[in-house]
Formats: structure tokens, C-alpha cells, sequence
């Protein structure tokens, strides 16, 4: 299966550096680029992208707004966030957007197409450690949006194996990782992620790491 992927950013080296990258591989299609926010939604809507391989900040719409307004559109591409800095505030915050996840701008061209592939498949392309910090640094900053849009009830209608579900994800664990340490299949964990996600409301897996230490259901610095 081919995955489509649209590029945005502002810098056209960049997009051209991406696109050179990307096109290497039999299952990525660069199916368009925009140099700007407003560009990144309307080429979101009109080609329908797997993936959208988005940079933070951009003339006229910034990727934040951006990745909200595909979020909220209901379109099904996944936004993987660019940024020059890997505690940068403006990462938890497309995080807390609909991003699924993000990459450094420097990575290798290895880690992009890993990235890229991880996301697309609906997995959360953020790695623990650096999750935790960003966490850890703007969590009290942030406004309770998630608490806010999702009823305490929420939680209480997850089952037990669920929560230990929602657990894991909070640790950007993937299913195989949750299998083992469930000792449960991995067809098994991804129906149980489908029903956290479905009660909870929430987008993707990125999205469950968020609202988790959000609504205090794993502490920052827990493992």
C-alpha cells in the first residue's frame, strides 16, 4: 500500500531535500507540497493525504493552527510535526492540536522514513523519553482543553484492561510492546487502543499520551 504524503513548509530547499528523500521509497508518494499553513489545509482537504509532514512555523497560518483545523475538519491524514528543537513549546502544543507525532528537522533520512511510516500506520511517532519532557515542561502551562471536552465518566467506563492499556500508550509503547508486557496478542491490543480511543473520544494514540497526563492518569517521570 502506497502512502500519500503532502509536504509544508515554508522553505522550499527543505520540501525539496523531503521530496528528493521520499521519493527513493516504493511506498511514499509525495502527492504535494504547500509553503504555508493555509495552503497545508486546503492541499489537506483536496488531496487527501495519508500523512502531512508539517513545519511549526510558517507564514500566514502557522502548523499549530494548521494541524487544528485538519484535526477538526475530520480528515483521516495524520500530521507529523517538524521543529528545529525537541523541547520546543509549539511541539506540545500541535501535540494537543491532533499531531501524531513529531521529528526533528536534522534527523536522519532514516528516522523521517521510519517517522512517516510509523504515524501512517496510526502509531505515535514520539519517542518516550523526549515525550516525558515535553510533558514535564508545558503539561502545567497548558490549559485543561482535554479535561474540559472529555466527562470524568469518560474514564470510569474504561475496564480494567483498558486502563492498563491507556497506561502503556501514556508511555508511547507500541502494540507489540503492550502485547508482551500484557502478555495479551496484538490484535488483541489494537482492539482494546480502538475502545480507549473510541470512550475517551480521542483522535489517535498521540492524543491518549496527551489527555493520560493530562487528567493525571500517569505522572510525569513515571515509567
Amino acid at each position: 500500500m502506497t502512502i500519500r504524503v503532502l509536504l509544508a513548509d515554508d522553505q522550499p530547499w527543505l520540501r525539496l531535500g523531503f521530496r528528493a528523500v521520499l521519493e527513493q521509497e516504493p511506498d511514499l508518494e509525495v502527492v504535494g507540497e504547500a509553503g504555508d499553513g493555509a495552503q497545508a489545509v486546503a492541499q489537506t482537504r483536496a488531496l487527501r493525504p495519508d500523512v502531512v509532514l508539517m513545519d511549526v512555523r510558517m507564514p500566514a497560518m502557522d502548523g499549530i493552527e494548521a494541524t487544528q483545523r485538519i484535526a477538526d475538519s475530520g480528515s483521516a491524514a495524520r500530521v507529523l510535526v517538524l521543529t528545529t528543537f525537541d523541547l520546543d513549546e509549539y511541539v506540545y502544543a500541535a501535540l494537543r492540536a491532533g499531531a501524531s507525532g513529531f521529528l526533528l528537522k536534522d534527523a536522519l533520512p532514516a528516522e523521517l522514513l521510519n517517522a512517516i511510516r510509523v504515524v501512517a500506520s496510526g502509531e505515535a511517532a514520539v519517542a518516550p523519553g523526549v515525550l516525558r519532557r515535553l510533558i514535564s515542561a508545558f503539561a502545567a502551562q497548558a490549559p485543561q482543553e482535554t479535561a474540559a471536552r472529555t466527562p470524568l465518566d469518560a474514564l470510569a467506563a474504561l475496564t480494567a484492561r483498558e486502563r492498563d492499556v491507556l497506561l502503556e500508550l501514556a508511555r508511547a509503547r507500541s502494540n507489540a510492546e503492550i502485547g508482551a508486557r500484557l502478555h495479551i496478542t496484538e490484535a488483541t491490543v489494537k482492539v482494546h487502543v480502538g475502545r480507549v480511543l473510541t470512550k475517551l473520544g480521542l483522535r489517535d494514540r498521540a492524543h491518549a499520551v496527551v489527555f493520560a497526563y493530562e487528567n493525571g492518569v500517569i505522572r510525569t517521570g513515571a515509567s
